[in-house]
């Protein structure tokens, strides 16, 4: 019988030794510009999203993040000049967080950043997205799991 209780042979060592891993790429590039992994996933969703502003609730669902955890990264974002929060028009109990002309100016100067942590992976683009696809549906299928 095999012993199943080997580091090495974990998964979610394998995953979380690859986050840091990449988390440690990502650090001197952010720091360049002042941010945080976090704050730097924070303004990828808000440049997606463009001239249609999220509320928090929706920037936490597609972050996979809480309201204690996201509400400081955006006072420090704010705080930085990047974002503003404002009230919705429609509903003032939803808060919008937009980009300020100073948030929406970084993407440009950021545009480097994913290929340089991508060529630091030694893995090419095909590998990279096939290894996305499958974190993507490992993420979704235990999520999926926790609503039922």
């Amino acid at each position: 019988m095999s012993d199943h209780l080997v580091l090495r042979d974990q998964v979610c060592f394998a995953l979380y030794a690859a986050s840091r891993a990449l988390t440690d790429v990502y650090r001197p590039l952010l720091d360049e510009f002042g941010l945080t992994y976090p704050q730097y996933l924070v303004l990828l969703v808000l440049w997606e999203r463009g001239d249609d502003p999220p509320t928090v609730s929706e920037l936490g669902a597609a972050l996979r993040l809480d309201s204690g955890t996201l509400s400081p990264l955006l006072k420090r974002l704010a705080a930085a000049g990047l974002v503003v929060r404002t009230r919705s028009a429609l509903d003032e109990r939803r808060v919008e967080v937009g980009l300020t002309a100073d948030g929406a100016a970084l993407r440009q100067r950021m545009t480097d950043v994913p290929l340089r942590v991508a060529c630091s992976t030694g893995l090419d683009e095909t590998e990279l997205v096939a290894l996305r696809d499958t974190l993507t549906r490992v993420t979704e299928t235990i999520h999926r799991q926790k609503e039922q």
